[in-house]
């Protein structure tokens, strides 16, 4: 019961990555608001671990501002942010990715994270408390090709994790990111361009461990550096690759 009386938000959790996570913070004690842009999803998984439901488009400052009053109402305070919503675009040159996607991708990678900061930080800081966790990716780490607006959205999610953990510190905030490699998750299929055994075993030839990140390693690294045994490490990108990145 490492998170006992600990209440947490999840973004994207009614699917993936986010629904492992939010999966390991209830079974270790976390009230959990389980937020997503599909609601059936979002109460499948908040119904699963007794957790509460929100539907929210982490793009939308208005949608953000309404999560965090209906959080605040069902916990009282909030513990712990994860924003681990996220999109990309279908692999493509740099230069054909449609304005709607990019847009799509910095809105959902990008703003989102600012969004919720100005949402949910400000009770943080009165309360002198406070974990905040981005997933950011492998790609902000080392791009690859054809990906280049979500490797730069990334990239900006791993910097912007550590300008908010140096600024937050002194409040007794942290803030940290996992960079996960691909996984079976909704995106896999938009990372590889196509689904197929051929694209697969070329993907994990790239990982040295052989296997793909799963939603149970994000929620056991999540845990981690939400909980109080990671009460010294602050701004750190911890990466759950495979080795992908060595």
């Amino acid at each position: 019961m490492r998170l006992a009386g600990k209440s947490a938000v999840v973004t994207g959790a009614g699917s993936g990555f986010g629904a492992g996570i939010a999966r390991a913070f209830a079974r270790e004690g976390a009230k959990v608001m389980v937020a997503d842009i599909n609601e059936a999803a979002a109460r499948q998984v908040a119904d699963e671990i007794g957790g509460v439901a929100q539907v929210v488009d982490v793009a939308r400052g208005d949608s953000v501002a309404a999560m965090a009053e209906a959080a605040q109402a069902a916990f009282g305070r909030v513990d712990i942010l994860v924003n681990n919503a996220g999109v990309t675009h279908l692999p493509a040159a740099l230069e054909e990715v449609s304005e709607v996607d990019f847009d799509r991708i910095l809105g959902v990678n990008v703003k989102a994270v600012y969004l919720t900061a100005r949402a949910f930080v400000p009770a943080m800081k009165a309360a002198g408390a406070g974990a905040i966790l981005n997933i950011a990716s492998t790609a902000g780490v080392s791009p690859r090709p054809r990906l280049s607006w979500y490797n730069a959205s990334k990239g900006w999610m791993i910097t912007a994790t550590k300008a908010m953990a140096v600024e937050l510190a002194p409040f007794g905030v942290r803030v940290n990111a996992l960079n996960p490699v691909a996984g079976e998750t909704p995106l896999l299929k938009s990372f590889l361009g196509e689904d197929t055994p051929e694209m697969r075993a070329k993907f994990l030839a790239t990982i040295p461990l052989g296997r793909f990140s799963t939603p149970e390693d994000m929620g056991h690294a999540a845990l981690y550096l939400c909980s109080d045994e990671a009460s010294m490490v602050t701004g750190v990108a911890m990466e759950v690759d495979g080795g992908r990145c060595i």
